[in-house]
């Protein structure tokens, strides 16, 4: 894991909008061009309306024209490592293959770092899509 990459999704944490929880989350990921995209939480207080980190960096990507993650940083506030909401794995399973690396690091310091298929065990992907597909469901 390149350190700029950490270092982006610190920056984007530092920008979070997170008036409510006051849990601050940067994400930056990376594409096979190199690119760097960063998103950061932005809370509502019509709760469940906000936008996770992660899910403002895909977002970011795609609008770039790219559409893998070749790895993935989060930065988030404690002293432990969090890792992504539940979606925000869907999300990030949809543009990863299972062997990226997934960064996770705590405002203390600390990191934790995985692959997107031991973030997200199991993923619902296009396999599982299609097959659903052409069961009958009788």
């Amino acid at each position: 894991m390149n350190e700029d990459l950490i270092e982006a999704a610190k920056s984007a944490r530092n920008n979070a909008h997170a008036p409510y929880s006051k849990f601050y989350v940067g994400a930056a990921i990376r594409t096979p061009s190199g690119a760097i995209f960063a998103g950061c939480n932005v809370e509502n207080v019509a709760y469940p309306e906000g936008t996770c980190a992660e899910a403002g960096a895909i977002a970011a990507m795609c609008l770039a024209g790219e559409y893998e993650i070749t790895e993935v940083a989060v930065a988030a506030g404690g002293d432990e490592p969090s890792s992504p909401c539940g979606g925000c794995r869907q999300k990030i399973s949809e543009f990863a293959k299972g062997n990226v690396l997934v960064t996770m690091v705590a405002a203390g310091g600390s990191k934790k770092t995985i692959t997107v298929a031991d973030l997200l065990p199991g993923a619902f992907d296009l396999e599982r899509l299609n097959a659903g597909v052409t069961a009958t469901g009788s």
